[in-house]
Parts: C-alpha cells; sequence; structure tokens
C-alpha cells in the first residue's frame, strides 16, 4: 500500500517501476546520443582536409604613390583652390589626413636632386647620382623593388601621366646611366633585359619610344618596333586609345596601355573621351591586378605617379598644377579605399619639390597684403602649354585678335591690356617664352610667385595609409621608404643585384621629339624659324636629327 504522502509528490517523484512508456523514452536517449556521436564523426571526416591543410601566407598588397615635383606649399595652394570651387569651408584634402612624416631629397651627386636619382632613391633603396635610372654610382645596375617584388612572385604594375618611360616609372623598371636613354629603357620594360618581363601592367603615355623610327610618331634611333616584340614575344595585351581602354575584355595581364605618343594632357586640358584620367587608370590597375593575383595568392606591387604635378611647375603654370594635384588626390583616395578594404600599405611621397612656389606674393613696397586670390587660377581653362601651342600654330594675319579673344578669356582674363596682349603677341615665336610671360601675368593677378623654373631642396611630405604605416614616420632620407617597401615585401634587393652584373645601361640617345607634330607644324607656317626657337623643347641630339630631317 502506497504511503499517503506519496500523493502528495509530484509523477516524476513517485516510484512508478519500469512503465512501458519510461522504458521507450530510455531507448531514444540511447538512440540520440549515439546518431550525436555518428554525426560528429562524419562532420570530422569531412572536415578534416580543411583542418590540416596547411594556411598560406596572407596577400600582400603595397602601393607606392609619387607625387613628382610637388611640396607642401602645393597642398596649401590646391587646398584653398578647391575650397574655393567647391565652397566648403575647411576644405579637408585626401591626402590630409595620411600624413605620417617627411622626406630628405638630395642625391649622390647634389643637394637638389633630379627625377630618375629621386626615383632611384625609392626603387633601389640606395642613394645615386642626378639622371641615374635604376643605376648606383660607379655604373652598376640595382636591383629595383618591382623587380624583386616580380623575382618573387608578385603582380607587378605602374601608371603615369608622363611618358611610361620617364624619370620615375624608368628607375622602378629600368637601368640606364642616363634618363634620356629612353629607347634603352622601353626595351627593358618589354622584357629584353636579363631578368625578362618585370612588369605585368602599364598604363601612361609614351608610344613613340616603342615604335620603329620609319613611323611618323616615333623618337626610337632604330627601327626596333617593341609594340610588336611586347605582343609576339612577351604576350602583352596592347591598348592605345581610350576605347581599348574602357574595352574591360581587353584588361589581361600582362597589359601595356599607351594613351599618347609623349606625355599625356594636362587634367585641365584633358579630353575625357580621347584620355583617361589617372584615378581611372588607378581604379582599373588594382581591379586588374588584384583579381589577377587571386590565381597566385600572392599580391601585387604597383608604383603610381603624378607626373605632370611635376611639368607643371617647370613651367610655373599654377593652373595645371592645381588641377593635377586634385586628380592626384583622387587617385590617392581610389588606392587608399582599396588597401584600407583588403589590406596592405600605401605610401605616397615626392622625389622632389618643383618650382619654388610661394602661396602669397608681396608686390609692391607698401605694407603687405596677407592673401592670395584662386579665383583668378579658377577662371583659367587651360594650361599655359597649351596655349602657347595654340599661338605658335595660329595663322599670323589673325594672331593678335586671337590672343586677345582666345587666349586671355582662356587665362581667365575677359579683357586684357594692351600691354598683355603685345607681350604674348611679340613673344609669338617661342614656346618657353609664351609660357613664360603667360606665368608672370597669372601669378602677379593670383599674388602667388615662383623663385625657379628647376628643383629645389625643400624637404617634402610623407603620407601613409594601412596595414604598417605606423613603422615609417617622422623625418626620413628618401632611401629609408625604398627599405621599408623591401622589407615589408620580405623582397631581397641584394639578390636580383647580383643578377644584373652584366646589365645593359648604355644606349643610344633617343632623337627624342624628331616628328613632334608641334614643332613640324610651326615651322611649317614659321618659315622664318628655325629649330633655335626650341632651345629648351628639345635636347641637342634631337635638334640634330630634326635639322638633317628639315
Amino acid at each position: 500500500m502506497a504511503n499517503e504522502h506519496d500523493y502528495l509528490l509530484p509523477v516524476h517523484e513517485q516510484d512508478v517501476g519500469d512503465h512501458p512508456n519510461r522504458v521507450s523514452w530510455k531507448l531514444k536517449k540511447v538512440h540520440y546520443i549515439l546518431l550525436s556521436v555518428a554525426l560528429m564523426a562524419l562532420g570530422f571526416f569531412f572536415l578534416m582536409p580543411f583542418l590540416t591543410k596547411k594556411v598560406g601566407p596572407k596577400p600582400k598588397y603595397a602601393v607606392m604613390m609619387v607625387s613628382d615635383g610637388m611640396g607642401p606649399a602645393s597642398l596649401s595652394m590646391s587646398r584653398s583652390f578647391a575650397e574655393y570651387i567647391s565652397g566648403e569651408k575647411n576644405y579637408i584634402l585626401p591626402l590630409d589626413k595620411h600624413l605620417i612624416g617627411s622626406s630628405r631629397t638630395k642625391s649622390s651627386s647634389s643637394l637638389i636632386t633630379d627625377s630618375a636619382a629621386g626615383a632611384t632613391a625609392f626603387s633601389c633603396a640606395a642613394k645615386s647620382y642626378n639622371g641615374a635610372v635604376g643605376v648606383l654610382d660607379g655604373g652598376r645596375a640595382c636591383g629595383t623593388i618591382l623587380e624583386a617584388a616580380k623575382e618573387a612572385g608578385y603582380l607587378t604594375g605602374m601608371v603615369v601621366t608622363s611618358r611610361i618611360t620617364d624619370a620615375t616609372p624608368a628607375s622602378f623598371s629600368a637601368h640606364a646611366a642616363n634618363r634620356f636613354m629612353q629607347s634603352l629603357i622601353a626595351e627593358y620594360q618589354v622584357g629584353m633585359g636579363p631578368l625578362g618581363r618585370s612588369t605585368d601592367l602599364m598604363f601612361g603615355g609614351g608610344l613613340c619610344s616603342f615604335l620603329p623610327n620609319s613611323s611618323y610618331q616615333s623618337c626610337r634611333s632604330d627601327d626596333l618596333d617593341l609594340l610588336e616584340y611586347a605582343k609576339d614575344n612577351q604576350e602583352f595585351n596592347i591598348l592605345l586609345n581610350r576605347t581599348d581602354f574602357d574595352d574591360s575584355e581587353k584588361h589581361q595581364l600582362p597589359l601595356l596601355g599607351l594613351f599618347a605618343d609623349h606625355h599625356m594632357d594636362y587634367n585641365v586640358d584633358r579630353d575625357p573621351k580621347s584620355q583617361p584620367s589617372l584615378t581611372e587608370m588607378v581604379e582599373s590597375a588594382l581591379d586588374t591586378l588584384y583579381e589577377s593575383s587571386k590565381a597566385t595568392g600572392k599580391g601585387f606591387f604597383l608604383l603610381i605617379e603624378g607626373s605632370r604635378i611635376d611639368m607643371a611647375s617647370h613651367n610655373n603654370d599654377p593652373v595645371a598644377h592645381v588641377h593635377d594635384v586634385l586628380e592626384y588626390n583622387s587617385a590617392f583616395q581610389k588606392a587608399s579605399d582599396f588597401i584600407e578594404k583588403t589590406g596592405g600599405v600605401l605610401i605616397s611621397t615626392s622625389d622632389h619639390e618643383t618650382g619654388g612656389l610661394t602661396v602669397g606674393r608681396q608686390i609692391t613696397p607698401e605694407y603687405p597684403e596677407y592673401l592670395w586670390r584662386p579665383e583668378v587660377l579658377a577662371r583659367a581653362t587651360h594650361s599655359f602649354e597649351y596655349l602657347a601651342r595654340s599661338i605658335m600654330t595660329h595663322e599670323e594675319s589673325e594672331l593678335r585678335s586671337f590672343i586677345e579673344s582666345a587666349v586671355f578669356p582662356a587665362l581667365g582674363i575677359k579683357k586684357p591690356s594692351h600691354k598683355w596682349v603685345n607681350s604674348l603677341y611679340t613673344a609669338r615665336s617661342n614656346v618657353f617664352e609664351l609660357i613664360n610671360r603667360m606665368s608672370l601675368i597669372i601669378s602677379e593677378q593670383a599674388q602667388i610667385g615662383y623663385t625657379t623654373h628647376g628643383h629645389t631642396a625643400v624637404d617634402v611630405n610623407v603620407y601613409g595609409s594601412g596595414d604598417a604605416v605606423h613603422n615609417i614616420k617622422g623625418n626620413l632620407e628618401n632611401i629609408e621608404i625604398g627599405a621599408y617597401l623591401e622589407k615589408y615585401l620580405g623582397l631581397s634587393l641584394d639578390t636580383v643585384t647580383s643578377k644584373l652584373t652584366d646589365a645593359p645601361i648604355y644606349g643610344s640617345p633617343d632623337r627624342g621629339f624628331k616628328a613632334d607634330a608641334f614643332v613640324h607644324e610651326v615651322l611649317e607656317k614659321h618659315p622664318e624659324m628655325n629649330i633655335s626657337n626650341f632651345e629648351d623643347y628639345l635636347t641637342s641630339s634631337v635638334k640634330n636629327d630634326l635639322n638633317a630631317e628639315l
């Protein structure tokens, strides 16, 4: 008989014996346990290959950006210009948020570097003499970051707005005793050097160095057709115009895009239907290299240069300068966004400052006005070079009227004085004198100044974005930037240098601008002129060739 208190207990605490339902529940419990064990064993079996598979190193992406000739004053002027045209107070440039230090720029031969020695300091992490392209004092080729990256299995690329054979891209991808040996430089770039092809993607200008001298567009001194060699021997896909660039199906590595015979246009002059912008080329290069690098799992190294920033400063042209500086900032933003998304490192700096720019100018002996006028630059629609060329190619009979009604409005001056019109008219036979006179007029109106048409020794800013930029900061020698990239990518420049013992570093100087359409057009329309009118436009070897040709 059950205890009378049992009826007061919950059912699950009563002694109900081995009731059939309870036995069934126990059996189910056993089945659940066995099933769980079986599923765990099965899952472990399928996961085993993934658990035991060795995980390789994470891909590394390194982007080196060079704002050729851009000094601290360039940023100040361009920031104020952007603030004026946008109407946005306290405008911030994309570069502003990424300042990490500054760089000293001297070369081994001078306190003032040229672009070749400056770029070689980055590419070889070593000082060299002015004019040296991937070559050290003593005349020995030095392994570059780009070459070492390719040897280590990375993809490589270069995007510039100058000729692809110009000093900066050349110093990463070629070896020449002098920067003007651009025929030799082009040969390296298509893979004719001792290392073979080191560059997987190239975007820029400079088609003339890749064409045989039988071509009107060529600036080579021989009959080598490097486009044919690049296509047939190195399997390059060739892009020669905007239509080619916009065709994504053609963006297969290796890729060579040459969008101008010589330098690409200043951004203020650029026709978007004819040439891609620096930002567009950077975006395409990043996408192409990133997608292609998935197959190797290694990553890539990309060099980007805002090349024509420097050339605008050589011309003391603040109009072309601010537009190219702002375009460079746009390209930097694109590269920074990529690095922040994928991981990697982005370093941006200049090889040197050009022009000795001062943002502010005292032009009277009275107490100074502390101001400068960005609105003067904002009203201009073309570079000084573009307008000088338009004057020299215009019919003489209507030239004075053309200068007054077309050239000065393009400079942002609707009602020029007779003195200004006459100043340009009397300089009509010399392209550089025209540029210089335009500079004097516009710089005075904007109240800015230049101290030189060349480079200066001023320290330049260093900017960074990505994984490990905290490891490079403060005031640096330019060679430290190259050494940092070498370490980040795990490269050995010395190993590559050892493979370049017999690398050719001498070549014939280019015939340069022998077929420059501008020079020919001017000389045809102005028979009273001769090559001396282009004294600074052509090298001595080029002048001799052009005299012989004409």
